[in-house]
């Protein structure tokens, strides 16, 4: 009884965390990617060498020294897989925001004014979702000078047009709502109705969107780089220290010039991706937990 009580009177906030408690590989996921995410943010203090420094022999294989090895010209493995995670995980953010910030924008537009606006908008989406996801990044980043930034603001500006869908379908519901209704008979600012009425009610599925789009990024970025066209060389990225892998003698007689990166790849992907699905289970209001 006394249980009931304090769900009863908990905050949504307090509800959505409980919910997500629930989700024990969530949990575990979610102390990865801060654990992750700490390490590469203090690479500067726990990398043994600077990345781009010539420490040992050419592709050494790990040992007391070097833990995962040196590269084809000598630089600490384990110190690059600190810095690459650095740039992965700023490419992942970064173009993370630049798409929910377009796309939270152009769906409130197309959502909440409808007719002219509502129909331009939602034609360029389609347009835009109508070009194969994959064949659209690879012609951006091949006709734009391959780059950090660059690739950054191109994954930003092909993955907005799926939130501002979502923004658009949930404004349009709650455009019709009694208590938005209320608002504008009451004069109040647009601005107000908008960013304190509409938006704080659509963040919960924005949260949740956005960590697949933040996973979704971080994959494009290693692609790109594998392939030669996004962060370069000697920049280190997790996408462009599998590059070596191409070589059929690295793939087979040097595994530790690839298997660190794309290991790192795989954990931090599925970890967003659990973290998304718990954080949809503990949005969902029809949720029992």
């Amino acid at each position: 009884m006394e249980k009931r009580k304090d769900i009863a009177n908990e905050s949504y906030v307090q509800t959505v965390f409980r919910r997500f408690r629930h989700h024990h590989l969530a949990m575990i996921s979610l102390i990865v990617v801060i654990l992750l995410g700490g390490a590469a943010l203090l690479a500067p203090v726990i990398a043994p060498y600077q990345p781009d420094e010539i420490v040992g022999t050419f592709s050494g294989a790990p040992s007391r020294e070097f833990w995962l090895g040196t590269d084809q010209i000598g630089r600490d493995v384990f110190s690059r897989l600190l810095y690459a995670m650095r740039i992965s995980l700023l490419v992942g953010i970064m173009a993370t925001l630049i798409s929910t910030v377009a796309g939270v924008v152009l769906g409130l537009i197309a959502g909440y004014f409808g007719g002219v606006a509502d129909m331009l908008i939602m034609r360029f989406t389609d347009m835009v979702m109508s070009f194969p996801y994959i064949l659209l990044v690879l012609v951006a980043a091949a006709i734009f000078k391959p780059g950090l930034w660059n690739i950054i603001l191109i994954l930003g500006f092909v993955d907005w047009p799926g939130i501002a869908r979502l923004v658009r379908g949930n404004v349009l519901n709650l455009r019709e709502t009694n208590f938005i209704k209320g608002n504008i008979v009451a004069g109040m600012p647009l601005r107000h109705i908008l960013f304190s009425e509409i938006l704080p009610n659509t963040v919960a599925p924005i949260l949740v969107y956005a960590t697949s789009v933040l996973a979704l990024s971080m994959l494009d970025e290693a692609a790109l780089s594998f392939l030669g066209l996004g962060v370069q060389p000697p920049t280190a990225s997790l996408g462009n220290m599998l590059n070596g892998a191409q070589s059929l003698t690295v793939l087979t007689k040097q595994p530790w010039l690839w298997i660190p990166a794309g290991v790192l790849i795989v954990v931090l992907v599925m970890a967003i991706n659990f973290i998304g699905d718990a954080l949809r289970d503990a949005v969902d209001p029809n949720s029992g937990r």
